[in-house]
């Protein structure tokens, strides 16, 4: 019975060509391929493995019975013809093997030409023959060659890797051709690989590593049988690196694969700051904290501890965004308890999950100093000193120093000295105070210097009043002052209190501007009998004059104008 099993029956096909008119058959050449592990099989019409074959076909195996017959497909005599079967392989890192040879009737086996098994005689029963040998690393050569002489025919051979752990001490070739393929989307590492060549090979395992730390195996218990492997590294934004080691069924493993490396996306918070303390001072609420590594901000939170009047608790306030592991809160009122909390940001926007709290209550301190003082000279006024006013919250008043000697208190942000000399400079100082009467300290200094002189002229001497038709004619003195600038006219009517017990009061107004070398002026009232006043007031050139600075010593003439001219 013919038990042989090919690949491909083209191979058997005889080709026709045309030889002197006559379509003669041609053998089929020895040119076909067979890919390993197949085999290339080669049929003889003789013994000697002589001549071009009869039939070139591809087998799986070596593994024929032909009985008393010659083999199926080709034309072959029953007796005397042979066959002789190869193939070239890679057995990756080689290692023992054990050939094995049952043939009715010889049977001759070789290594890369090395004959290994030698059953070459005709025996009329099967004789068989096992051998151990080491193959090489590498591609070789396995050629088997059979011969059937006389009566029943049958060859069949084998060869498999002794895997035993105590025989097999050889490891398995480095896996080639590793490829990694990373999604950010997902966080996932597609690894990929050539499979290795050896025989006896059980899988593969994976293993990663930071640049700085030992490899870790991340492919499980179990044996990867496939030449691929997903892996989700952590997506902490370092680039881990790959390799893929090949085990045999002896549990030897080979070296690692080339590396290949994968910068995977950070998505992985920082952790939260430990160490929080909050230290209340004369400045504020210092807080300080351990730095975390991987962080590049801090957020610090705050919340006013206790009940709101509506029974809700107070909100909690986003403070600040720092760099540094510390920070100071200026602004929580006096007296109050707070909570803080801080959390951790790294340089991908990852916020740590969870925040480091710390309490702490403000003490009743001095204010903070009022800033930005000012001081500027005004003529008329005098010199006006100005201020920012302190941040504190409880601030009552402040207090201001003229020459470091307290001056005056105030209750805004800014005061007028008008108590100041002419040609005089003055420095000023200001602390703030608050309700419980702590002081600040001295804020920096200001100063101005006052221009001219705060003397009104002296009183206008000579004035006179004449009631004319055309009005009251007004006459003085010329004023000696050295920087008059002008002289300003006031009229002054009575006005009775309408009870008619003769009390009243005199209002006045001003009437008109003189030029400093003036010192007369008509003024051009409708006559009609009225008792009325007239002053004089001289104004120098930084805007003095009694009448702001001394009422009472301004110099007035009385004159009754004449009657309303009779009707005609």
């Amino acid at each position: 019975m013919n038990t042989r099993t090919r690949l491909s029956a083209l191979a058997t096909t005889a080709t026709l060509t045309a030889a002197g008119g006559l379509l003669t058959a041609t053998p089929a050449s020895a040119a076909v391929t067979c890919t390993a592990p197949v085999w290339k099989a080669q049929f003889f019409a003789n013994t000697s493995f002589s001549g071009t074959p009869k039939l070139t076909s591809c087998d799986t195996t070596v593994n024929e019975n032909y009985g008393t017959g010659d083999p199926a497909g080709v034309t072959l005599p029953r007796d005397n013809f042979s066959v002789r079967w190869s193939v070239t392989r890679d057995f990756g890192s080689g290692g023992p093997f054990t050939f094995s040879a049952a043939t009715q009737d010889g049977v001759r086996v070789y290594l890369d030409g090395v004959r290994k098994i030698d059953l070459w005689r005709n025996v009329s029963t099967t004789q068989s023959k096992t051998v151990n040998v080491t193959v090489p690393a590498g591609r070789h050569t396995i050629r088997v060659d059979y011969v059937a002489w006389t009566g029943s025919a049958n060859v069949k051979f084998t060869y498999a890797p002794r895997t035993s752990a105590t025989v097999d001490t050889v490891r398995p070739l480095a896996p080639t051709g590793a490829s990694v393929a990373y999604d950010r989307t997902v966080n996932k590492a597609t690894l990929r690989w050539s499979a290795n060549k050896e025989m006896d090979l059980a899988g593969y395992r994976v293993y990663r590593r930071l640049s700085s730390t030992a490899w870790a195996k991340v492919s499980g218990t179990a044996l990867v049988t496939g030449t691929s492997f997903v892996n989700y590294a952590p997506a902490t934004g370092e680039s881990f690196l790959y390799e893929v080691r090949a085990v045999d069924k002896a549990g030897r493993e080979s070296s690692g694969s080339a590396d290949v490396t994968v910068a995977t996306v950070d998505r992985t918070a920082p952790a939260a700051p430990g160490g929080l303390t909050a230290t209340d001072g004369q400045g504020g609420t210092a807080l300080a904290w351990q730095p975390v590594t991987g962080a590049t901000k801090y957020t610090v939170f705050r919340q006013q501890q206790g009940q709101t009047d509506t029974g809700g608790t107070h909100p909690v306030l986003q403070l600040a965004t720092v760099t540094a592991a510390s920070w100071t809160d200026t602004t929580g009122t006096e007296r109050t308890g707070y909570t803080y909390a801080v959390s951790a940001t790294d340089a991908a926007g990852n916020t740590s999950a969870t925040r480091t709290v710390v309490s702490a209550t403000r003490g009743d301190y001095a204010p903070v100093s009022p800033t930005d003082v000012t001081a500027r000279f005004e003529p008329r006024n005098g010199i006006v000193v100005g201020w920012t006013p302190s941040t504190g919250d409880d601030v009552d008043h402040y207090r201001l120093y003229r020459f470091g000697s307290l001056y005056t208190e105030v209750r805004g942000s800014t005061y007028t000295d008008m108590t100041v000399d002419h040609g005089t400079t003055y420095t000023y100082t200001v602390t703030a105070v608050d309700e419980a009467g702590n002081e600040s300290p001295v804020s920096a200094s200001a100063s101005a210097t006052t221009d001219g002189d705060l003397v009104a002229p002296a009183p206008v001497t000579g004035l006179k009043a004449t009631a004319r038709e055309d009005g009251v004619f007004l006459e003085w003195t010329p004023s000696t002052e050295p920087d008059l600038m002008r002289y300003d006219v006031y009229r002054a009517d009575w006005h009775p209190d309408g009870d008619g017990s003769g009390d009243g009061v005199w209002l006045y107004r001003h009437v008109a501007y003189v030029g400093e070398t003036e010192t007369s002026l008509l003024y051009g009232a409708i006559p009609d009998g009225e008792t009325v006043r007239y002053a004089v007031a001289a104004r120098d050139d930084w805007d003095n004059s009694l009448v702001e600075w001394d009422f009472d010593a301004v110099s007035w003439v009385e004159v009754t104008e004449l009657g309303a001219p009779a009707a005609s």
